[in-house]
């Protein structure tokens, strides 16, 4: 296992700092398991360090004159999927995460290894920046780091940082449209290019159907849109998804996730985030799990995003699909009951019929119920009116009553695109958990295709996700959050019927 490169000054220890948990981050959602996870990180760290520094002395000898060279915590992520690669190739596939291994082995891993002008869009166009630039854009948009603390990281007056992304982001459109039109494409895409240009210029433009159609089944055309909107909020999910590969959604929402465990430690008018408070909270966020997910989930109430792909798991199989791409998780055990059924008493001659159970296990308890109850306290039957002699006290049996709702799921639509989206689930619980399993029903058939931060299986339109290792306890008035990645045709609504360990959970 190769060693990681000795910083060279006090400025470069300080970047490497700073790339390694982007660098573990996406290592940990690239493989089964934290140990793997920490050997893929510094094999990967050391190639990405040795093709940084050999950019570097090429830039020289060439006398200034750059060659293409992506920033350094892309240049490294990449090198995270090259060296999976490798490992895939040289047997030790069995280290990586399932769903990963089937894309390293498919048309879509080989698009980024193959001829320079059928290569993702994005990765094109931030590759043809000038490094300051397109570091400016990543840190910014994919990061998610403060725009002031960027602006002092790349020397930038902090007073024209805003004016100074504006600017870059249409650099990396007008890079991204002169690419579009490099690529090899066929007349009916050809045809589509002005309009496309058009389009995604105006926020308040119509997409017309011939184009939306268009759009719907050509890869490379919708890739390129993706990069061409500057509106609407999906250029980071164009960034890392484009850059990254697979994973790259995921990634995208663990480091919004970082950010605000980042902001979250000190005071607004208090210390540079990127300062020791930051570094801080990172090293205190790395003892569980490696760090971004344990402080996230505790510390995060928000339901968040990305989403460039997807991740781990070894929860049951997915209807039509693969498990979910976290790493194995730990048997969750008997489920918990969140709050105890209230005790009712029972008459000699019958008993009450249990509660029924919802598809996703839950207990409901239906209004017809209260037929086979006993008559309320405080009447008789004809015949115990007709009785002369005192009977003992009957004892009665109370109708069931809603066990009370004990935790709460915020729902968060995070991205949609014509086949598919990106959701996150956020549940806070009045009570402690030891582990927990969340459920819910889809109403218009949508399929979940991957998912973070828990472990899914899907049955007809019922999906259930099982907590992973590090994040099954959570406290009494605590929340836990999950994302995932799923297809939809047609109607896309918000899904319902939300339980947690077999309980009714309330939706907000």
């Amino acid at each position: 296992m190769p060693d990681l490169p000795t910083p060279q000054d006090a400025t470069e220890a300080s970047l490497f700092s700073e790339c390694w948990d982007a660098v573990l981050s996406y290592a940990d959602l690239c493989t089964s398991g934290s140990s793997a996870a920490q050997q893929l990180a510094r094999e990967a760290f050391a190639l990405g360090i040795r093709e940084a520094r050999e950019a570097e002395a090429g830039t020289r000898r060439s006398a200034g004159r750059r060659s293409p060279v992506l920033p350094r915590i892309p240049l490294l992520l990449t090198a995270v999927r090259t060296t999976a690669a490798a490992w895939e190739a040289a047997g030790q596939g069995h280290k990586l995460d399932p769903d990963l291994r089937l894309w390293l082995n498919s048309d879509k891993a080989a698009r980024y290894t193959g001829p320079p002008l059928s290569r993702p869009i994005a990765l094109r166009g931030l590759r043809d920046m000038q490094e300051p630039d397109a570091a400016l854009l990543w840190l910014a948009e994919v990061e998610a780091l403060p725009l002031s603390g960027v602006a002092r990281r790349l020397g930038i007056d902090p007073a024209a940082a805003a004016d100074e992304l504006d600017q870059v982001r249409g650099l990396f459109r007008d890079r991204c449209h002169r690419n579009h039109l490099d690529t090899p494409l066929d007349a009916e895409c050809r045809g589509y290019v002005r309009l496309l240009d058009a389009v995604t210029r105006s926020p308040g433009a119509d997409t017309p159907e011939d184009l939306s159609r268009h759009l719907a089944t050509c890869v490379e055309c919708a890739e390129a849109a993706a990069c061409l909107r500057l509106h609407g909020g999906g250029l980071p999910a164009a960034l890392a998804g484009g850059v990254i590969g697979w994973g790259g959604l995921a990634y995208l929402e663990r480091r919004r996730r970082a950010a605000e465990v980042r902001l979250g430690v000190g005071r607004p008018d208090g210390p540079d985030p990127e300062g020791e408070a930051g570094h801080a909270a990172a090293a205190k966020a790395r003892v569980a799990r490696n760090g971004l997910l344990v402080a996230a989930v505790l510390v995060s109430l928000l339901a968040l995003a990305v989403s460039m792909m997807p991740f781990g798991g070894t929860g049951d199989d997915v209807a039509g699909g693969t498990d979910a791409d976290r790493q194995p998780v730990a048997d969750p055990g008997p489920s918990l009951s969140l709050a105890k059924t209230p005790p009712s008493a029972t008459t000699s001659a019958s008993s009450s019929p249990g509660p029924s159970r919802t598809p996703g296990g839950g207990a409901s308890t239906k209004a017809d119920d209260k037929h086979s109850q006993p008559e309320p306290q405080g009447t008789s039957s004809p015949t115990a009116r007709g009785e002369d002699t005192p009977a003992a006290p009957q004892p009665t049996e109370h109708e069931h009553e809603p066990a009370p709702v004990t935790c709460r799921v915020t729902y968060d639509l995070v991205n949609q695109w014509p086949d598919g989206f990106q959701a996150t689930v956020t549940v806070t619980t009045t009570e402690p958990l030891d582990t927990w399993r969340l459920a819910w029903s889809f109403r218009d058939g949508q399929k979940v295709n991957q998912m973070w931060d828990a472990s899914s299986s899907q049955n007809g339109s019922r999906v259930t996700a099982t907590a992973a290792d590090y994040n099954k306890t959570v406290p009494a008035d605590g929340s836990v959050s999950l994302g995932f990645l799923a297809s939809w045709h047609g109607t896309n609504s918000a899904p319902v019927d939300f339980t947690l360990n077999g309980r009714d959970c309330g939706a907000s």
